[in-house]
């Protein structure tokens, strides 16, 4: 990625890596880009680094701009190895002794991260810091999503450098939203899906007390993906929407199966929501990534799961996928619960428990098989999807 002028003086100078394809768990088919920002004043600052590895490209980048030694500040934003793992190198470019500002919590993590003996400056919320003719205003943004986030906001140019909210796992060439297609919506979405669910409260929260204080912003800079400067109410009113939960009427059918029994079950339940009017879609979770899966979750109101029973447990991959969405905590759910057997059958109890653990409504009490479903089984199945899709149009 070459460094880009995004407004007078400011200029993005991140790194894209293109063939990252896993991120902690979290499928990124297009890569991703790690971003930086650099802003150019009486006094000059670094805004977040990137992933260690990516280090000299983000130096070479800073060079094709000004010296780096001409750096006056650096600021984190998040202290995720992402985003701080170029710390030890840039530091070192740049004089060890050059201002390093972050959150108080901030502080706590880099100290714990790196056995160096830096420069820092830990901020308050809501303090400022005038580099020359633009002042910085610092924003504490807890458990969005790490405790030591945190947003600044350049006061002159209303431009908001959000950390990792607004942003997206996506690799490319294009940098700002009026250069994308609107399927940048769609990794944004999943985005959410898989980093920031967890933390819709306390999203829905900021995003409230932003619009109450009047706060304009003409530019959201996230540490990942595409800036937003066309229409950047586009993406915080996509965040809100998200965060409250308002579903569609659609369902999502996630199964694992051994001899296709299941199979047959989660096309069969699929079948009885599309009958009664819900738009579904089945997912094998051993065929479809987990973060994809999570993402058709977000906008579902009706979650239904299905696995065959194996060792009188869970089958493995439908137990990881149950794992991973729980820790999400999704709201506002319909649930339901099937799966085939041969001669015992605890897969659809211990499905039922977690779901009833993430505080889904259950209309409809889960459905055994045993062994391959014929006919009547089947019938049964699509009966049970139509119920499910009956509760999902009553909602």
């Amino acid at each position: 990625m070459e460094p880009t002028k995004i407004a007078d003086n400011i200029y993005s100078v991140g790194v894209n890596d293109w063939n990252i394809r896993d991120f902690h768990g979290y499928s990124t088919h297009l890569g991703t880009s790690y971003n930086a920002f650099l802003i150019l004043d009486e006094k000059n600052v670094l805004l977040d680094t990137v992933k260690d590895g990516f280090s000299k490209e983000l130096l070479d980048n800073i060079a094709n701009i000004i010296d780096p030694k001409e750096i006056d500040i650096v600021l984190s934003n998040h202290t995720e190895m992402d985003h701080s793992g170029a710390l030890p190198h840039v530091m070192h470019r740049v004089g060890e002794d050059t201002p390093l500002y972050c959150s108080k919590m901030g502080l706590k993590n880099l100290q714990r991260h790196f056995p160096h003996k830096w420069n820092y400056h830990a901020v308050e919320n809501g303090e400022t810091l005038s580099i020359g003719k633009r002042t910085l205003t610092f924003m504490e943004t807890r458990m969005l999503h790490w405790p030591d986030s945190m947003f600044t906001y350049l006061n002159e140019d209303k431009i908001l450098f959000s950390s990792d909210a607004f942003g997206q796992h996506y690799a490319g060439n294009e940098v700002f939203d009026d250069e994308t297609q609107d399927a940048i919506m769609l990794h944004a979405k999943k985005y959410f899906a898989n980093i920031l669910m967890l933390y819709s409260k306390k999203t829905i929260k900021l995003i409230d007390k932003v619009v109450e204080s009047g706060l304009e912003i003409d530019m959201i800079c996230p540490d990942h993906g595409i800036i937003w400067r066309e229409d950047p109410g586009r993406i915080i009113n996509a965040y809100a929407r998200w965060c409250k939960a308002e579903p569609k009427k659609k369902a999502v059918v996630i199964y694992d199966t051994m001899w296709h029994s299941t199979e047959k079950m989660a096309n069969a339940v699929v079948a009885g929501l599309y009958d009664a009017g819900v738009e579904a879609r089945p997912f094998n979770v051993r065929q479809s990534d987990r973060s994809d899966i999570m993402t058709e979750v977000l906008d579902a109101k009706a979650i239904v799961v299905g696995s065959p029973t194996l060792n009188n447990q869970l089958f493995p991959s439908v137990a990881d996928m149950l794992t991973y969405m729980k820790g999400l905590k999704p709201q506002n759910k319909i649930g339901g619960a099937f799966g085939s057997y041969g001669w015992s059958g605890e897969a659809v109890k211990y499905i039922t428990r977690e779901l009833e653990e993430m505080k889904f409504e259950l209309p409809v009490e889960g459905l055994r098989v045993q062994y391959v479903p014929g006919e009547d089984a089947l019938a049964q199945c699509v009966d049970f999807g139509r119920e499910i899709g009956q509760a999902v149009m009553a909602a």
